[in-house]
């Protein structure tokens, strides 16, 4: 707790025996949570606390073995075939040759594979955004920590990485991916955490107008909207008022904000109705 603290990082004790078990078990850690609290910054901590590269692979739908571990350099490969002519090279000579490294682009997945030094921090981020079928892919590398190129065989993680997953739970996770993973589940902090969040980020906040924020931003949360606003939010909104050179929150500083809490129209709406309600909440 006191290297993340350091780091700027306000956690607590839950979350880092995660990390530390991770680490020396060496198993993945499944960080879920509502969007915005902090899960993508977990990895980023940690490859910063353990001084080594941080690899990050961002998930979408559609991701596929070209974008995620590894696609051949097709233009380099013909380049080289072209030279090859007239050398008398066999057939099997010169197809060892253009499937070999040199000519293997490497994605975040083999990358975090082959990574020389140190063991890396592997970030699988949002997961949930990946479909099934790249996520049956997963299970080999976080089973045997190795990947098979069928030109090539399987390799082996000369290191083997610290991975991160995060899901913001779009959809549910199968049984077999969260068995090879530690699980942990970040919620919305407390008053008390999202304050000592506030003062670690931006220590530069004049205290009381620290307090006013988190008490708006977590009253925000008790408003019923599709997307309540995370910690990530409150921070946003904190640098935001603290630009406009504001020392204390009233209905016209949170309607001219209500960019950085609210993220869609229904919720504006929503938030905008209720701005008397919220200030009085606040002070």
């Amino acid at each position: 707790m006191r290297e993340f603290d350091r780091l700027g990082y306000v956690t607590d004790r839950s979350l880092a025996t995660s990390v530390y078990l991770t680490i020396k078990l060496h198993k993945p850690l499944l960080i879920e949570g509502h969007a915005g609290l902090g899960k993508t910054e977990v990895a980023k901590t940690l490859a910063a606390m353990l001084e080594t590269e941080l690899i990050r692979l961002q998930c979408y739908e559609g991701l596929d073995v070209n974008s995620a571990v590894y696609e051949w350099n097709y233009q380099k490969q013909l380049l080289a075939i072209k030279l090859q002519e007239g050398t008398g090279q066999t057939v099997e000579e010169k197809e060892k040759h253009i499937f070999s490294r040199e000519f293997l682009l490497e994605r975040p997945l083999l990358r975090s594979i082959l990574a020389q030094e140190a063991p890396p921090v592997l970030l699988i981020d949002e997961v949930d955004r990946a479909d099934e079928a790249f996520e049956a892919f997963l299970l080999e590398l976080l089973s045997d920590f190795q990947i098979t190129v069928p030109e090539m065989g399987t390799l082996h993680a000369i290191h083997r990485p610290h991975v991160i997953l995060t899901s913001n739970r779009t959809r549910e996770l199968s049984d077999a991916l969260k068995r090879r993973c530690l699980y942990h589940w970040i919620d919305y902090p407390s008053l008390e955490k999202e304050m000592s969040i506030v003062r670690a980020r931006l220590p530069q906040i004049e205290a009381e107008l620290g307090k006013q924020i988190v008490r708006y931003v977590q009253a925000v949360r008790g408003l019923d909207l599709a997307k309540p606003p995370g910690v990530a939010e409150t921070l946003d909104c904190a640098q935001a008022i603290q630009s406009l050179g504001k020392r204390s929150l009233d209905a016209d500083v949170i309607d001219g904000t209500l960019g950085c809490v609210a993220k869609s129209m229904e919720d504006s709406a929503k938030l905008k109705a209720s701005i008397d309600e919220l200030v009085a909440q606040i002070h």
